[in-house]
């Protein structure tokens, strides 16, 4: 396994370097002039903008500049913004409520996709089974925002069981609300591979021998047709948790959570582009670690499955 490990970790390093050289050039080699564009229409000294350009590097080549960022980067230093934040702190303050907000959409996908999906393979054509398969097609055809608002308003403003917003406290009770937005919004995907991939175990030969030893129910499902049905549905949580890590700014926004998606979503609009290029290449670091996690799982998920180094 540690040579497999290795092997996926070598893999990793040109789609390092291919995704952050495409990312710098998209947001550095951009028409204009990001320092010009911070003073608006007053403009100031051209000797403080050339001393500003060069502070960023921004009066060298694009590949001298992508290189400053790269040896940066292998420092654990990744720069400076526009508005004179270490980005190190920038990343230090937001990543963590993104992460815990992430797990525990996350967290209640998995449940969600597990018993629903579970149960309605095991009932395939009743009434649960055709009634959540509509539900599953309403969340995947509503948009994150509509959700947010519905929950917000009913949730938290009618009823009054969550905060409305998050803002500066937000430690794990303060998420659940956008959280729970989260993961109803991405459950559906994986709870129809987890009833696709039930119902395929269930007509497998030894799920019939199983049975025919004696083995009862109870022990025959959890152990023995589950596990070996969750493989696809892991595979699209661990995309999913990426993206939740990547993607979430609307709900962010929607309910202001001061974490990763809404402090990328200002740095764009504020032309920050050193905050945008270093959150980006920590999202691609997370999406590589995500890969090779959900990898070793599935070897404790199936034991058939072994890892090789070739």
């Amino acid at each position: 396994m540690a040579l497999y490990i290795l092997k996926r970790i070598l893999q990793a390093v040109p789609v390092f370097f291919g995704a952050t050289l495409l990312i710098y050039f998209m947001v550095f080699a951009m028409p204009g002039d990001p320092i010009a564009a911070l003073f608006g229409d007053r403009q100031p000294n051209p000797a403080l903008l050339e001393r500003l350009r060069a502070q960023y590097h921004l009066d060298q080549p694009f590949i001298v500049q992508y290189f400053y960022y790269i040896a940066g980067i292998f420092r654990f230093d990744f720069g400076v913004s526009f508005s004179g934040q270490q980005v190190t702190d920038i990343l230090a303050r937001t990543f963590p409520v993104t992460l815990r907000l992430a797990v525990m959409a996350v967290g209640i996908a998995f449940v969600l996709a597990i018993v629903i999906g579970l149960f309605s393979a095991l009932g395939k054509g009743g009434i649960f089974d055709n009634s959540m398969l509509v539900v599953a097609l309403v969340f995947i055809a509503v948009p994150i925002f509509v959700l947010a608002f519905l929950a917000q308003y009913f949730l938290a403003v009618k009823l009054g069981w969550f905060r409305p917003t998050v803002g500066g406290n937000n430690d794990w009770g303060d998420l659940w609300l956008p959280a729970i937005v989260l993961g109803v919004s991405v459950y559906a995907t994986s709870m129809r591979l987890t009833r696709a991939s039930t119902i395929e175990t269930l007509g497998q030969d030894w799920v019939r021998t199983a049975y025919g030893k004696g083995l009862s129910r109870n022990r025959v499902i959890p152990v023995h047709v589950l596990r070996n049905s969750l493989i696809p549905m892991v595979t699209d949580l661990g995309t999913v948790f990426g993206v939740l890590m990547v993607g979430a700014t609307v709900t962010e926004g929607i309910f202001n959570v001061p974490g990763v998606g809404n402090t990328l979503y200002q740095a764009i609009i504020r032309g920050e582009n050193p905050t945008v290029v270093s959150f980006v290449t920590v999202f691609v670091v997370v999406y590589v670690l995500i890969n090779i996690v959900v990898d070793l799982i599935y070897g404790l998920l199936d034991p058939r499955i072994r890892y090789v180094s070739s």
